[in-house]
């Protein structure tokens, strides 16, 4: 098995790990006093890249939902830690339908959480909503969170 490796840092371990467990549905296999892991067997990895807008580099990571009852689930527990949570729904972005929510964890690192349902042959549209709530899009049509 190969599993995809991401490292962040932290200036605030307590409320990482809060909002990590709430994010994964886990705990972590290994915790030190300024350490944390998930070695996650679910999700699997989804890496893109594209060459669209923005400063080379990480544009955001996420996690990709096989079922909306999954997206849900995962969102009720965002709330529950009381995380930030931006929802799109029916939305189109990198060439796919989806809904989906936004947040960020406390060092600003921004996840998308996910559930795509179809094909696009545009690469993004903002949805309305997020537009409404006057959020600008940036990267792949994330509002700022």
């Amino acid at each position: 098995m190969k599993r995809l490796h991401l490292h962040i840092r932290t200036d605030d371990l307590e409320g990482s790990i809060k909002y990590y467990n709430a994010l994964f549905g886990a705990e972590p296999v290994r915790r030190e006093a300024d350490y944390a892991k998930w070695l996650l067997d679910d999700p699997a990895a989804n890496v893109a890249v594209s060459a669209r807008g923005g400063k080379p580099g990480l544009d955001h990571v996420g996690v990709s939902m096989d079922e909306g009852d999954a997206l849900e689930e995962a969102a009720v527990r965002m709330r529950d830690v009381t995380a930030p949570l931006v929802q799109e729904e029916n939305t189109t972005c990198c060439y796919a339908r989806s809904d989906k929510y936004w947040s960020h964890d406390p060092q600003g690192t921004i996840w998308e959480l996910f559930h795509s349902f179809g094909d696009s042959d545009v690469y993004g549209v903002t949805a309305p909503e997020v537009v409404n709530a006057k959020e600008t899009a940036t990267g792949c049509c994330a509002p700022n969170v």
